[in-house]
């Protein structure tokens, strides 16, 4: 596990054939920030939330502009809790700071649900394991290389 995750990224995203782009910028620590620092939409921006269903962790995705629905996905998943990972728990599974997350749950053994509005754009945007490292990668090439469950998991 001595690669960077950005190295894990774009090894993933190479073995599939897929276009991506990289971006070193300053570093950023709101969804808003970076979407404004890459130049994109808000709503392409792939949040990757870490959270604990039951007695499982799991990876949410959402468009940057959304919140996750904990109702909907409750029912979605028919499980009775649901909680954001502490911080503690986010640095033990990932390894990672919250904001630095990339959407690619397989990554960290971490099953991943992803809302299907975020295939809305063509081209979505992450950190890629830091708040200065940005990846661009089209969303079809996204979901044939992680392969979410898809679904509405935000408002």
């Amino acid at each position: 596990m001595s690669d960077t995750v950005l190295q894990r990224i774009e090894g993933l995203l190479a073995v599939a054939g897929a276009e991506y782009r990289v971006l070193r910028h300053a570093a950023v620590f709101t969804s808003a920030e970076a979407a404004a620092i890459r130049g994109t939409p808000l709503s392409s921006g792939a949040k990757a939330l870490v959270m604990k269903s039951d007695n499982e962790f799991l990876m949410f995705v959402l468009p940057a502009d959304r919140k996750l629905d904990s109702k909907q996905v409750r029912a979605a998943l028919g499980c009775r809790s649901l909680r954001f990972a502490d911080k503690d728990e986010v640095d033990r599974i990932t390894g990672l700071a919250p904001g630095a997350i990339p959407p690619f749950g397989s990554l960290f053994g971490l099953p991943t649900q992803c809302d299907e509005r975020l295939g809305e754009h063509e081209w979505i945007n992450f950190n890629a394991g830091d708040h200065a490292v940005s990846v661009s990668v089209r969303y079809a090439d996204y979901l044939g290389v992680e392969q979410p469950r898809l679904g509405r998991f935000a408002q």
